[in-house]
């Protein structure tokens, strides 16, 4: 009877258990069926042994238990699947492994995983994640691997992760966290693997790090952390791969930083403000496989010892302060042919001096990337390095280079890229060039290669780029060339080739831009230019093509065109009118005849440049052309009364002019003889403006030049904010006082200089009144557009504004920067752009204007000189010894000891405007007197005291907690350092400035670029 007992106990238990295993794996089913209902259905199919039809275990990307036949591990990565995870995934419990990185799961991750307390590795990497990271997580305590990288999760990283204490690897890069780490990462002492790449996280890290002494792999680059070098990495020994690129560090490495490290294999630390000397026992790490250290501040010699790193793989450390431009910088090159493993070696933008060595002939074979761009580096090409057959990128741009190039070349079969463009090369391009035939990219610009363009370059049948101008080169252009279908950008300008464009320029249809500008081409233009259909630039200006235009009505996409100064004829194509993206077409200077649209593209006379056709009429009255005339009588008209007509009008328009005569006489008989011949000068240059304004309207518009509507004043007269009524169009009246000597010169260069000009930086002139007020004196207005932010010197100086009209605000360092770069843009326009060279002569803040976003526009060039136009003998005239130079502080040096007007005072000028917009100081404050200047006050504090010396209004304005304000001011101030030289002929040219300062903005204000530059 007991052993009964006994059997029915078993048996009813067993039943139960067998009926809660029935239950489990039903439930691990179903689960996995809600998983797989809320997969998109165009990815279903891939589950479709998801079913009933086959058991549990068998189902695809299914792994069960060998004892009690749940699921353990499911991994669906890589199979692109879409839609949203099943909250009923949290069912699965015993669950080991989940494995859904690389597909496309949007919205939130479930809560419910909380629940999978078995749950050792969990990778939803790679998705559209959103929203945080769920709380009930950090109940899984035996995770070893979580990995949620490269999702949209954000918030901050929450500190619950700390409790997390058997984590192996932690990687949540790639997302949108923000604030800073916290301490409880501390916690996880068993890390070897911690990477929060790509966030928006700030704040130090020394304290999280501190007790992560296990780890093997640490990755916090692209983010805000700042500070010093966090101390507690030092005592990482296993420490194996350190990435804190894109951050915010500064200060210097410890010198004994190898030896702290010595496992160490991949170190990555650029984009960082460290400073000073690269320490020499790096070359301790005997495993070290990569060093990056690229932007960053770092200054001293590259050390040769590096040639010990026998499995250096990886050498970046470009865009620092290294070398002394002097001889021995190089000697690290010929160390590093020890390095048979080395891949890619990059030293470009640093102060390295010295010849070429030509042991770099001896480098690896593996050797892939030379990158060696802007430097100091003199000497020529060594004559073996076509050894280097593994290059496929040689960069060696922008140095000191000379002598010819190598034949030897043409061993580099595998080269995509080879640059030597801006050295001081010379000789002929070698033939051999051509057996590259794996050439992507050829930079050959701006050095003196003379001789013919080899022939062989039509070989290279996968170039993309080839820019060539700026040479000596001459003869004709290959017509081996076009058969380079792929080829997208062809630059040949400035150089002295002759003959016509090859006619069967149509077969390179994939290219965007052409430049043969300044050549000696002759010639009509190929019918089948009009075939280059993916057409953004054509730049055919300075040659000598006749004929007509050919049609190119097909290129639609078509941006910038320019024909000028050319024997082009016929009429102006009506379809440029309609090509939706055109942004300028210059065709002056050629013999254009007949009416010039008025529609489409050519409403914008800002665009659309014609000078120089004397036979064009019509157009916007803007571009200032005669009015057409029909030379025909109409159809059916009787010719007598046609020419009876014209006597009536001719007759008419005599008399029109006699009387126009003897009223001119009557007004000269009240003047006297210097206003006469003032007078006489005036119709040239107000002439150029198409609509001329009274002295009655203007009278009107300014409230009868009411103090209300005083904008400002200046040397030579008064500026108004006018109403004009025609268009209800606000503008700015500025007023000549007539009575001051040197008032109408003042009047004619502005005219002069604005009338053929455009550039989005300068004030516009929109027209002139040149007229008699109502007591008979002369009078003399232009009127520009209105400028609703006023003067810069108003924003840098609001102290010595009237309180109505002080800014709300004052300037924050990245506003600075930004106006810094429009004023510089806008005089390497003047100097080098236009047609011909313009000084300004008269820069300072109150002649920089400010729109209603704060863009920068140059205004006031009434003391202004166009340097190619006018003799020495004008400029003595102009420039006595009672004429205007200038305004005291901002003009240059030698204007004060006669010397003749250049464009390098208008660099002086910018850089004490530079210096005044960061410092907050005046040329003229009462600080300076006798050798202490500006210029020295600035000098004498750099780089150290940088702060003492800037406006502290900066530091209160915009910047953000750990923004290297200190690093960004120096260099901006260097800059204007540069400009401001004594010497005119060391001085900073405006196109150097311009990069530099972008370079600036681009470096310490990466994610706040403006589109406008």
């Amino acid at each position: 009877m007991r052993s009964m007992r006994l059997f029915l106990l078993f048996a009813f238990n067993y039943l139960l258990l067998l009926e809660a295993y029935r239950f489990t794996e039903e439930t691990d089913k179903q689960s996995l069926l809600e998983f797989k209902s809320k997969v998109s259905e165009d990815k279903k199919a891939i589950l479709s042994s998801w079913n009933n039809s086959f058991p549990l275990c068998s189902w695809n990307r299914v792994k069960c238990g060998s004892r009690h036949k749940r699921i353990i591990g499911l991994d669906v990565r890589g199979l692109q699947l879409g839609g949203v995870i099943s909250p009923f995934i949290g069912n699965l419990s015993f669950l080991k492994v989940l494995l859904l990185e690389n597909n496309s799961f949007g919205g939130s991750i479930p809560q419910e995983l909380g629940s999978l307390f078995r749950l050792h590795h969990l990778l939803l990497g790679y998705n559209f994640f959103r929203g945080r990271i769920p709380s009930r997580l950090f109940n899984c305590s035996r995770l070893t691997t979580l990995d949620l990288s490269s999702n949209h999760v954000g918030e901050s990283v929450p500190s619950e992760l700390g409790s997390l204490t058997k984590l192996i690897v932690l990687d949540l890069s790639g997302n949108n966290l923000k604030g800073k780490l916290p301490a409880s990462l501390g916690n996880l002492t068993s890390l070897t693997v911690l990477s929060f790449n790509e966030n928006n996280l700030e704040g130090e890290i020394s304290d999280v790090v501190a007790r992560l002494t296990l780890m093997a792999a640490l990755d916090i680059g692209l983010n805000s952390f700042s500070g010093a070098f966090p101390p507690p990495i030092y005592n990482m020994s296993s420490l194996e791969l350190l990435n804190i690129a894109y951050n915010g560090f500064s200060g210097s490495l410890r010198p004994d930083f190898g030896d702290l490290l010595p496992n160490l294999e991949e170190l990555t630390i650029g984009s960082n403000y460290f400073t000073g000397a690269i320490p020499t026992t790096l070359a301790n790490i005997s495993n070290l496989q990569k060093l990056a250290m690229e932007l960053n501040g770092l200054t001293g010699s590259i050390p040769p010892s590096f040639g010990k790193l026998g499995n250096l793989q990886v050498l970046s450390l470009g865009s620092n302060s290294l070398g002394s431009r002097s001889f021995g910088d190089l000697e690290f090159l010929g160390a590093l042919t020890n390095c048979t493993q080395l891949n890619v070696l990059t030293v470009s933008r640093n102060r390295l001096g010295g010849d070429l060595p030509a042991s770099i002939s001896n480098f690896s074979m593996n050797l892939t990337i030379l990158d060696l761009y802007k430097n100091f580096i003199s000497g020529s090409i060594p004559h073996d390095i076509g050894n280097l057959i593994g290059l496929q990128q040689l960069s060696l741009g922008n140095n000191l280079l000379t002598g010819a190039l190598p034949t030897s070349l043409g061993k580099l079969s595998g080269l995509v890229e080879f640059s030597v463009s801006s050295n001081k090369m010379s000789g002929e391009i070698p033939f051999s060039i051509g057996n590259i035939t794996q050439l992507g990219k050829l930079y050959l610009y701006n050095n003196s290669f003379e001789g013919t363009i080899p022939a062989s370059l039509g070989n290279c049948s996968y170039l993309l780029e080839l820019i060539i101008e700026h040479n000596k080169l001459y003869g004709t252009i290959p017509q081996e060339i076009m058969q380079i279908s792929p080829l997208l950008l062809l630059s040949m300008s400035s150089n002295s080739l002759t003959g016509s464009l090859p006619k069967d320029f149509g077969r390179l249809e994939h290219l965007v831009n052409l430049s043969v500008a300044h050549n000696k081409l002759s010639g009509k233009l190929p019918e089948t230019l009009g075939k280059c259909l993916s057409m953004e630039g054509l730049y055919l200006q300075g040659n000598s093509f006749d004929g007509s235009i050919p049609d190119i009505s097909g290129l639609v996409g078509v941006k910038e065109v320019d024909f000028s100064y050319n024997n082009l004829s016929g009429s102006i194509p009506r379809y440029l009118a309609n090509f939706n993206s055109l942004e300028y077409v210059n065709l002056s200077y050629n013999n254009f005849e007949g009416k010039v649209p008025t529609e489409g593209k050519f409403k914008n006379a800002t665009i659309v440049s014609v000078f120089g056709n004397s036979n064009l009429c019509g157009g916007v009255l803007e571009l200032k052309l005669k009015p057409c005339f029909s030379q025909e009588p109409a159809k059916g008209t009787n010719h007598s009364s046609s020419k009876k007509k014209v006597v009536v009008g001719v007759c008419v328009g005599m008399s029109l002019l006699l009387l126009l005569f003897i009223a001119s006489v009557s007004l000269c008989w009240f003047k006297n003889r210097k206003k006469n011949k003032t007078n006489e000068a005036a119709p040239s240059a107000v002439g150029a403006f198409h609509e001329m304004i009274s002295y009655g309207d203007l009278r009107i518009a300014t409230d009868g030049f009411s103090s209300n509507n005083l904008i400002g004043s200046g040397s030579f007269g008064t500026v108004f904010k006018a109403l004009l009524p025609a268009d209800n169009k606000i503008v700015a009246v500025k007023v000549l006082n007539m009575q001051r000597h040197g008032a109408m010169k003042s009047f004619m260069a502005e005219c002069e200089a604005l009338k053929d000009i455009r550039h989005r930086n300068l004030v516009k002139l929109l027209t002139a009144c040149s007229s008699i007020d109502f007591q008979g004196n002369e009078f003399r207005a232009l009127i520009y557009e209105f400028m609703p932010n006023g003067s810069l010197d108003m924003w840098l100086h609001p102290e010595e504004v009237e309180e109505v009209r002080t800014p709300p605000r004052t300037l924050t360092l990245f506003e600075r920067l930004n106006i810094s770069i429009d004023v510089a843009s806008v005089l390497d326009y003047l100097h080098v752009h236009c047609h011909e060279a313009i000084a300004h002569c008269d820069l300072k803040p109150s002649n920089v204007l400010l729109d209603d976003d704060l863009t920068a526009h140059v205004s006031d060039f009434g003391l202004s000189r166009i340097l190619l136009k006018f003799d020495q003998e004008y400029f003595l005239n102009q420039l006595s010894s009672t004429g205007v130079r200038g305004t005291i502080g901002y003009a240059a040096p030698e204007y004060g000891m006669g010397g003749q007007i250049s464009i390098h005072g208008d660099v002086y000028s910018f850089g004490i405007l530079l210096l005044e917009m960061f410092s907050g100081k005046r040329p003229t404050n009462e600080l300076f007197g006798g050798n202490f200047t500006l210029h020295s006050y600035i000098k004498s504090a750099l780089p150290e005291r940088v702060l003492d010396v800037m406006d502290e209004l900066i530091l209160h304005n915009g910047l953000r907690i750990g923004f290297p304000v200190a690093e960004c001011l120096k260099m901006v101030l260097e800059v204007g350092l540069k400009c401001c030289v004594e010497s005119p002929m060391n001085r900073l040219a405006m196109s150097e400035a311009v990069k530099e300062l972008i370079s600036i903005r681009e470096r310490f204000f990466k994610s706040r670029r403006r589109d406008r530059h």
